[in-house]
């Protein structure tokens, strides 16, 4: 008996590659070519106005020899640790309670994450005015006292240099927790509940199946948020030029402020440029030193055999 090959179903074909057209078209016009140019930038002196001069290797000289890179390079650092070091713990821990079944959890993560609707300028400023030491929290006994654990006097926190970070610290991390809150209840609602069954068979308690299932299974989101984390933290700008202005003096001056206040600032665009260019190198090496670090490549799936 012969088999009839014109009845056979049709293979299915892959997505052909006129798909990625668009997308390969956007990146190359709003990420690459902007990044060639500032490459070339960083060669140059460059006021914004006249035509560019090449200096050769000038602006990378200095930026070596900069103070004030120095600075902002640890100011960046500092943030992103405490960054990570605030956000991470408070994160993962509501993110595993909204994945949960409690009653009116969707009406408190619905609250919770109102911060992710609104601009971190709109923040800034709603921040701002909550810290002036005219009116706001001011208006209370209590405020002189909480930011006093900080080694603020009196009731001023954005004019002292500690404070003014502390301030930094805890917008941004109040404006995107809900963000990393989501990835880790997303990650907890893929574990797999006969997980929780068998634990609670054998005795464990709530902590400690946390410890024991929850954090396990969740490596592979704990990494992802991590390093969207840090990149995010090497790169805060707007609440920071809208909270701060980069002071009192350089206190909160991190490098994206830094390559801002050289170019529309001081009108140095060649070694804003030159920051700029530090900046991508230095945050895509932090990616994958934290993805090579932790094997994130070699990661299998956590539900694998199940």
């Amino acid at each position: 008996m012969k088999t009839d090959i014109t009845s056979a179903p049709p293979r299915a074909g892959r997505p052909g590659i006129a798909w990625a057209i668009p997308g390969v078209l956007f990146f190359l016009c709003f990420a690459a070519a902007p990044m060639v140019v500032v490459a070339y930038l960083s060669f140059t002196d460059w006021d914004g106005i006249a035509s560019p001069t090449w200096v050769g290797m000038d602006n990378w000289s200095r930026l070596i020899e900069d103070d004030g890179m120095r600075n902002a390079i640890w100011l960046s650092m500092l943030l992103t640790v405490f960054t990570w070091l605030f956000q991470t713990p408070v994160a993962l821990l509501l993110g595993v309670w909204a994945a949960g079944h409690q009653r009116n959890r969707a009406v408190l993560s619905s609250i919770f994450f109102l911060p992710l609707l609104a601009s971190s300028v709109a923040l800034a400023l709603l921040w701002s005015t909550l810290f002036d030491p005219n009116f706001g929290f001011a208006r209370y006994g209590w405020y002189e006292t909480f930011i006093g654990w900080f080694g603020v006097e009196g009731t001023d926190l954005l004019g002292d240099e500690r404070g003014a970070l502390v301030a930094v610290l805890f917008v941004t991390g109040w404006q995107f927790m809900p963000f990393h809150t989501l990835i880790y209840q997303g990650g907890a609602r893929q574990i797999p509940q006969s997980l929780y069954d068998a634990a609670s068979i054998d005795g464990a308690s709530t902590v400690r199946q946390f410890f024991v299932i929850t954090l396990p299974q969740l490596r592979n989101t704990i990494v992802t948020s991590t390093v969207i984390m840090v990149v995010g933290a090497l790169t805060y700008f707007d609440t920071v030029l809208v909270l701060t202005d980069g002071g009192p003096g350089d206190a909160t001056t991190i490098v994206p402020f830094l390559m801002y206040d050289e170019g529309f600032g001081a009108a140095d665009f060649g070694y804003a440029s030159t920051v700029a260019c530090a900046l991508v190198i230095a945050a895509t090496a932090v990616s994958l030193l934290l993805v090579r670090l932790t094997g994130f490549t070699r990661m299998r799936s956590t539900r694998e055999g199940m």
